[in-house]
């Protein structure tokens, strides 16, 4: 019985038995694969001596690169501007004829005689072109270009002639007359809006305020009251202060026996509160006798007073 129930597993057709051997096959090939997979692909050799060549002349590269110019465009005022031998590099050889020079004056062929290369020179060239200048000797350490080395060499031959910082200027052979436009002043009570602009500081704009303040006041009495319009700085005030005056302060005067609080409130001194107490002190107690009456108002102040008195009067 148990061998009847396992041969039901291992009984197979035709067909069953060839995709088995099929499959075997392939497994096996796959398993062979790798140990054949080297006859078909060729490794290529590496070759150490060609490996260092090529590090070689990469740091050939990197070093010309790097140490034929001055640091981030040598010129005078570059805060970048640093020593060359702040770095770590070494010419291998130093070729060249050295001689006393001057780094200011020297050309190019004679710095090709010292041994500098193509672009070192050019470099030089292009910072003193600009306008730059070396004004000690140890300043050739700055270029960029040389190394330690060859600038320790060239040390002892570099002859800087004194540098003069200061240019002449010769005095022409005539001088021109100079004429002084003539400082005028104007009458703040009178002056027009043309005399104003003329104003060191005044425009258009602040002549307007002055004018307008100067409608509403019913004329200045007092340079001092420039000062008071909106908006001037008290800087410009002084600038302009020596040019103002006031040749006649005749100025619109209010009767305070008769005029309304309508009217005397659109002046800046007095406004709507000092017009009402005005009115309803008169109102109360008759007319005003003299200006100085005006004091027995309690809004009337020492300093109000002051500046509204000039305005006013009591009709007599």
């Amino acid at each position: 019985m148990p061998w009847k129930f396992l041969s039901g597993y291992f009984s197979f057709t035709k067909k069953e038995r060839n995709g088995i051997l099929l499959l075997i096959t392939l497994i096996l090939i796959f398993f062979a694969l790798p140990f054949f997979y080297p006859l078909f692909i060729q490794h290529k050799k590496n070759d150490p001596t060609q490996f260092e060549k090529e590090i070689a002349a990469l740091k050939i590269k990197t070093a010309d690169s790097s140490h034929d110019f001055f640091y981030k465009d040598a010129e005078p005022g570059n805060r970048n501007y640093q020593p060359a031998y702040n770095r770590k590099e070494y010419s291998s050889s130093f070729k060249g004829i050295l001689f006393d020079f001057d780094p200011n004056t020297i050309a190019d062929a004679d710095w090709k005689r010292l041994g500098l290369r193509d672009k070192t020179i050019a470099t030089i060239r292009n910072y003193l072109n600009k306008g730059g200048k070396f004004y000690k000797p140890e300043d050739i350490s700055r270029i960029w270009g040389l190394h330690p080395d060859e600038i320790q060499r060239l040390l002892p031959y570099v002859k800087i002639a004194a540098i003069n910082h200061y240019v002449k200027i010769d005095k022409p052979a005539f001088e021109k007359t100079i004429y002084k436009k003539e400082t005028k002043i104007i009458d703040i009570n009178t002056a027009d809006s043309i005399a104003f602009v003329d104003l060191p500081g005044i425009g258009a704009g602040f002549t307007k305020r002055i004018l307008n303040f100067r409608n509403r006041l019913g004329g200045f009495v007092s340079v001092q009251q420039i000062s008071e319009t909106y908006g001037l700085p008290d800087s410009t005030f002084q600038k302009i202060k020596p040019r103002l005056s006031i040749s006649n302060a005749t100025v619109k005067q209010f009767n305070i026996n008769i005029a309304s609080i309508d009217e005397m409130k659109v002046h800046p001194y007095i406004r709507y509160a000092i017009a009402n107490a005005i009115v309803q002190y008169r109102t109360q107690h008759g007319n005003f006798s003299s200006v100085n009456d005006i004091k027995k108002i309690m809004l009337v102040t020492d300093d109000v007073f002051g500046k509204i008195t000039p305005y006013l009067n009591v009709g007599q």
